[in-house]
């Protein structure tokens, strides 16, 4: 069991739960997207927005698992409504495909969770000939919410509620490259570590976030944009790598977070009354936190806006 306690501001802590953090919050008449809906933190945010009333859309890139996620959480919450659509975010082509058939159902779209993302691959480039932990992890979220954004601005402006977009961060952006985002070595597989590239991945979205809630409110939308630490959660984030994955399965109870507890943040910043009209910002354990000073930087998160709009022209 997760065993730092201490509430914060908020009134949770690393220990509070998915569930525990939205009791008593009405989502019914809202809309989310989850990608990577089909496992691990992805499964319980979607569980819990459903619980709260949410319709929820699953962005899967595996059908059949998405397919088995929605009947368990049907078979416990009968009155779930859940859809799944196909989704890969490392391939650009998929992502603008999940985005049309979205976007042309002519649903609303009130919740954006970028919630998917592989861990410490070996380097390997992703179908548009990126690097594979930058191309599924930020480049993907990076198009898909551009392309989402219209529907989410019409959302907010006829139901007058806040738009919220949610991306699932790490405190693995503290380890990035020494320099932050390669810029100029994106795809560079010498120098390439498969953690410092996670690191890397994980600082754009924090980066992404931040660009996006300026732009937001430069605009006038009534939509905000955060990121979030999780936790350490026991995940199959690990499966890239077997030593990792053996200290996890065997410490896992012990030091790290349930998935009940490492969805909770996530829950937190797309529902809770107390995150309304807060923008920019990064959250872990239920709680406002700061990033690291490169996480803060306006110039870095500017670059990075405009070298990922060339990504995926």
């Amino acid at each position: 069991m997760w065993f730092f306690r201490r509430k914060g501001p908020s009134g949770f802590s690393s220990s509070s739960t998915a569930e525990e953090v939205t009791e008593g919050i009405n989502a019914s008449g809202l809309t989310a997207i989850v990608t990577g809906a089909s496992s691990g933190i992805g499964t319980e945010t979607t569980r819990v927005l459903a619980l709260r009333g949410a319709h929820v859309i699953m962005g899967v890139r595996n059908m059949a698992a998405g397919k088995d996620v929605k009947e368990a959480i049907v078979k416990e919450i009968p009155t779930a409504k859940i859809d799944a659509i196909e989704l890969d975010l490392s391939s650009l082509s998929s992502v603008r495909k999940f985005a049309s058939e979205f976007n042309s159902s002519g649903r609303p779209l009130n919740i954006l969770i970028n919630n998917a993302g592989i861990m410490a691959t070996p380097f390997m480039l992703s179908k548009d000939n990126i690097e594979l932990q930058f191309a599924t992890n930020h480049v993907g979220h990076f198009l898909l919410t551009n392309l989402l954004l219209d529907t989410m601005k019409k959302t907010a402006r006829k139901s007058s509620k806040e738009g919220r977009i949610v991306n699932v961060s790490s405190e693995a952006h503290r380890y990035p490259y020494r320099e932050g985002i390669r810029f100029d070595k994106i795809n560079d597989p010498s120098g390439y570590s498969s953690f410092a590239a996670y690191g890397q991945s994980k600082l754009a979205n924090i980066l992404h976030a931040n660009e996006l809630a300026k732009r937001l409110k430069e605009d006038g939308a009534d939509i905000t944009a955060n990121s979030l630490h999780p936790g350490a959660i026991v995940t199959n984030l690990f499966r890239h790598n077997s030593t990792i994955s053996g200290l996890v399965n065997l410490l896992g109870r012990a030091v790290l977070k349930s998935v009940q507890q490492g969805a909770a943040t996530t829950c937190y910043v797309a529902l809770h009354p107390q995150v309304k009209g807060v923008t920019g910002e990064y959250f872990s354990d239920s709680n406002l936190a700061k990033p690291r000073p490169q996480g803060q930087d306006l110039d870095l998160a500017k670059k990075l806006w405009d070298f990922s709009m060339v990504l995926v022209k």
